[in-house]
């Protein structure tokens, strides 16, 4: 994975988490706090069929999460002062930073457009303080917590390079460092199995179609990524490529993708659904084998 060092807290990054900088989002560790225990317990009763979310004890008072008007916005409050509001608020956990306990609310529009954004509720000179991480203004990165600080380690589609943040009650919210999308270095044409990929997106892995793939995208592979992301296994030409189609989480029908896979003969086809209407393609359709044509072709005429 390539990474430009922005701080030494990156080591402590990588020395607490392990970080995968492709297409599965990075697992998360977690320190729980001394009071743990309540706020899994308030966080079962969250669950209830009316979704009312039970108080959950906080530094000597109490976080709450209520809906004032039927179909309205949530609001998070503590000792009734608001915190916080938003369509989707739902209690996260509590866990301990250094000394300070820190609880983690998760606070969105809902869908699954856009992940929620994640507030940090804690108390400073007994006050009760609060930060909210969000990235691209499409919800935070996935947490990771460790003794002496937060980490918020992004997602990454294929061409993405995006900064890793850490918070801690001393320093706040900054930047630890960059992570850069990178494939399995040494993986060939030859290592390439449809079998193993749940989305073919999942193609990247592979040092040599990513870089192939690079070659004929430039700056459109994430864009061309993120027009797959809703989308299912592989098929099969006679030819032996592969492919599938997919769209944009909450936009299928309005930004398409389709990506084919040529191992054979080490090629790689795309289209896409531009703003316009108009697919893109890569390289241009009228010079794609048949059998590929044929099966995009096909996809355009099932609607997607």
């Amino acid at each position: 994975m390539t990474r430009s060092l922005l701080a030494a807290s990156v080591a402590i990054l990588l020395a607490t988490i392990s970080v995968s900088a492709q297409t599965t989002a990075p697992a998360t560790s977690d320190q729980p706090a001394a009071d743990q225990g309540t706020a899994d317990q308030a966080s079962d009763q969250a669950a209830s069929e009316d979704d009312k979310q039970a108080p959950i004890p906080f530094e000597g008072g109490q976080l709450t999460i209520t809906q004032p008007e039927q179909d309205g916005e949530k609001v998070l409050s503590y000792d009734g002062k608001q915190l916080a509001s938003n369509y989707d608020v739902f209690f996260d956990k509590i866990v301990k930073i250094g000394d300070v306990n820190v609880a983690l609310v998760d606070v969105g529009d809902g869908g699954n457009q856009c992940g929620p954004a994640k507030v940090i509720v804690w108390k400073k000179d007994g006050e009760i303080e609060t930060t909210t991480v969000e990235q691209d203004e499409c919800g935070a990165p996935p947490a990771a917590v460790s003794d002496s600080a937060i980490y918020f380690v992004p997602y990454l589609l294929p061409g993405d390079s995006k900064p890793a943040l850490q918070w801690s009650p001393t320093e706040g919210l900054t930047t630890s460092g960059n992570l850069t999308y990178t494939p399995e270095p040494g993986t060939d044409w030859k290592d390439v199995d449809p079998s193993k990929y749940d989305n073919i997106i999942d193609a990247f892995h592979n040092e040599a179609v990513y870089k192939a793939g690079q070659a004929l995208l430039g700056n459109d592979m994430p864009d061309m990524a993120t027009s797959l992301l809703v989308g299912g296994g592989t098929e099969k030409t006679a030819s032996g490529a592969f492919y599938a189609t997919g769209c944009v989480p909450h936009d299928c029908g309005g930004n398409d993708g389709f990506m084919a896979v040529d191992p054979a003969n080490k090629k790689l086809y795309f289209a896409r659904r531009g703003d316009n209407g108009e697919p893109q393609s890569w390289p241009p359709v009228k010079d794609w084998p048949a059998d590929i044509k044929k099966a995009f072709d096909d996809a355009q005429g099932s609607g997607n």
